[in-house]
Protein backbone atom coordinates (compact mmCIF):
# COMPACT_ATOMS: atom_id res chain seq x y z
CA UNK A 1 0.00 0.00 0.00
CA UNK A 2 1.36 3.26 -0.79
CA UNK A 3 1.81 6.28 1.06
CA UNK A 4 -1.05 8.44 -0.51
CA UNK A 5 -3.76 5.22 0.34
CA UNK A 6 -2.69 5.03 3.67
CA UNK A 7 -3.35 8.55 4.53
CA UNK A 8 -6.67 8.07 2.70
CA UNK A 9 -7.50 5.07 4.52
CA UNK A 10 -6.23 6.93 7.57
CA UNK A 11 -8.79 10.27 6.83
CA UNK A 12 -11.21 7.91 5.91
CA UNK A 13 -11.80 6.09 9.70
CA UNK A 14 -10.61 9.11 11.61
CA UNK A 15 -11.96 11.81 9.58
CA UNK A 16 -8.62 13.77 10.40
CA UNK A 17 -7.11 16.39 7.74
CA UNK A 18 -4.38 15.13 4.94
CA UNK A 19 -1.24 16.82 7.27
CA UNK A 20 -2.19 15.56 10.56
CA UNK A 21 -2.55 11.89 9.08
CA UNK A 22 0.38 12.61 6.80
CA UNK A 23 2.45 13.23 10.29
CA UNK A 24 1.00 10.57 12.20
CA UNK A 25 1.93 7.94 9.36
CA UNK A 26 5.44 8.95 9.34
CA UNK A 27 5.42 8.81 12.90
CA UNK A 28 4.04 5.70 13.33
CA UNK A 29 6.39 4.51 10.80
CA UNK A 30 3.32 3.23 8.15
CA UNK A 31 1.93 1.63 10.95
CA UNK A 32 -2.11 2.71 10.50
CA UNK A 33 -3.33 1.32 13.91
CA UNK A 34 -0.25 3.09 15.45
CA UNK A 35 -0.99 6.34 13.38
CA UNK A 36 -4.83 6.53 14.45
CA UNK A 37 -3.77 6.03 17.82
CA UNK A 38 -1.54 8.84 17.77
CA UNK A 39 -4.67 11.01 16.07
CA UNK A 40 -6.87 9.85 18.94
CA UNK A 41 -3.88 10.93 21.71
CA UNK A 42 -3.24 14.19 20.52
CA UNK A 43 -7.21 14.58 19.80
CA UNK A 44 -7.19 14.74 16.11
CA UNK A 45 -9.79 12.34 15.41
CA UNK A 46 -13.32 13.73 14.91
CA UNK A 47 -14.70 10.07 14.53
CA UNK A 48 -13.48 9.37 18.12
CA UNK A 49 -15.30 12.47 19.06
CA UNK A 50 -18.44 11.55 17.48
CA UNK A 51 -18.63 7.91 18.70
CA UNK A 52 -19.47 9.01 22.27
CA UNK A 53 -22.11 11.53 21.18
CA UNK A 54 -25.99 10.60 21.69
CA UNK A 55 -27.96 12.37 18.53
CA UNK A 56 -31.09 13.49 20.04
CA UNK A 57 -32.41 15.81 17.11
CA UNK A 58 -32.88 14.38 13.32
CA UNK A 59 -35.60 12.40 11.65
CA UNK A 60 -36.48 8.80 10.89
CA UNK A 61 -37.68 7.57 7.91
CA UNK A 62 -39.20 4.27 7.08
CA UNK A 63 -40.18 3.19 3.33
CA UNK A 64 -41.09 -0.24 1.94
CA UNK A 65 -43.01 -2.69 -0.32
CA UNK A 66 -42.79 -6.40 -0.32
CA UNK A 67 -39.46 -6.83 -1.59
CA UNK A 68 -37.20 -4.37 0.44
CA UNK A 69 -37.28 -1.96 3.26
CA UNK A 70 -35.39 1.59 3.73
CA UNK A 71 -34.49 2.91 6.98
CA UNK A 72 -32.92 6.61 6.91
CA UNK A 73 -32.01 8.61 10.11
CA UNK A 74 -31.02 12.02 9.67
Amino acid sequence: MTNIEKIKQLRQSTGAGFKDCSTAIEEAKGDLNKAAEILRIKGISKASKKMTRVANEGVVAVSGDEKKISLIEI
